[in-house]
């Protein structure tokens, strides 16, 4: 029997066409979320052989994803992403769910799987991903909990642990404590068994103060370096200080960790403090560094080990079906979040 323009082959067997296409959040354009992200029913992905196929049950929205959306500050779309619009028309990254389909080649993986990691487009029914990206979903989370660890988690692993070198008894500062990696910074610091002040806005200290910092500075009536204290280690996550004045709160020999910028600048964007620390750093002797975050399953299997001692706990403040997207990445940058936010698929 031939097959018809509304059937396909997939793995060798014919497929009814509609049964291949998806609901996902796309994008045409650069522009804020409310504006370019809407609900549409698209293809779905076509994996290659080294590729699995997940069925997304939930994605985790962070700050990159604005980034990205908007095309800001403008040096991203220079890195690949589209000069005059996004190459990729479906955002997210941070992505939980189960294998539905695997290439050829893959052997650690197996259709039926649940994992959680990272993806390309996880705003939709369907994702791509590679298995070094992947790892099996811990039983003592959530979708929702396990899709929020990925690229926030991540990151803060890394800056505390690989960067920040940090050691019991430190003091550790860190800025942007509330935020998506700031929160995870903060637990697994606080598991590194360091002294942890967290520094947040007035209305998220006492969450702050419940992931286990020791201190919590409210930056709106505080300066950090009004106490005197010199930290050992300062993680500063996004923020918009100057180098200057977060030395002047960094012990002699301490070290401090730039995690990203945020100063809204269309052309920097807080990126030319990056390029600061760079050219700073060889003549202090105090070790000033940043990094690009290294995304593999190795550092996800530790974070579900230290999920799983109770060390770390994923925060959700609020899950949004995928329809409401452009609602949950508004709600995200307006700053009203006390924890991670989902998009349920």
């Amino acid at each position: 029997m031939g097959i018809d323009s509304h059937t396909r082959q997939v793995n060798g067997r014919p497929v009814k066409a509609r049964a291949m296409r998806m609901e996902a959040i796309v994008q045409d354009e650069y522009g804020e979320a409310m504006d370019v992200l809407r609900l549409a029913e698209i293809e779905r992905p076509v994996i290659g052989d080294g590729e699995v196929l997940i069925r997304v049950r939930a994605a985790g929205v962070d700050q990159g994803v604005w980034h990205i959306m908007t095309g800001l500050p403008y040096p991203i779309r220079l890195a690949g992403y589209g000069f005059r619009a996004p190459k990729t028309h479906v955002r997210g990254r941070e992505v939980a769910g189960h294998v539905e389909q695997v290439g050829k080649s893959v052997t650690t993986m197996r259709p039926g799987d649940e994992v959680f990691g990272i993806a390309e487009g996880s705003f939709a029914e369907y994702a791509r991903a590679t298995p070094d990206k992947l790892a099996p979903r811990p039983a003592f989370l959530t979708f929702a909990q396990a899709a929020v660890v990925s690229v926030s988690a991540l990151t803060a692993l890394q800056a505390v642990r690989d960067h920040g070198h940090v050691k019991a008894g430190q003091k550790v500062l860190i800025i942007g404590a509330s935020g998506g990696v700031g929160m995870f910074a903060v637990q697994i610091a606080k598991a590194f068994k360091a002294e942890i002040t967290g520094v947040c806005g007035t209305a998220k200290t006492e969450m702050v103060r419940s992931l286990g910092a020791d201190t919590v500075i409210d930056y709106t009536s505080e300066d950090i370096t009004d106490s005197g204290v010199r930290y050992d280690v300062i993680l500063d996550i996004g923020g918009n200080r100057s180098l200057r004045h977060l030395r002047r709160a960094l012990a002699p020999r301490g070290t401090l960790v730039i995690v990203g910028g945020e100063t809204r600048g269309r052309w920097l964007g807080g990126t030319d403090r990056l390029l600061r620390v760079a050219l700073l750093s060889r003549f202090v002797r105090q070790r000033l560094t940043t990094f690009v975050c290294s995304e593999n399953a190795r550092d996800l299997m530790i974070l579900s080990r230290l999920i799983e001692s109770g060390a770390v706990v994923p925060v959700v403040d609020r899950t949004y079906p995928l329809s409401e997207t452009p609602t949950a990445v508004q709600y995200l940058r307006d700053g009203h979040a006390r924890g991670k936010v989902v998009i349920s698929v």
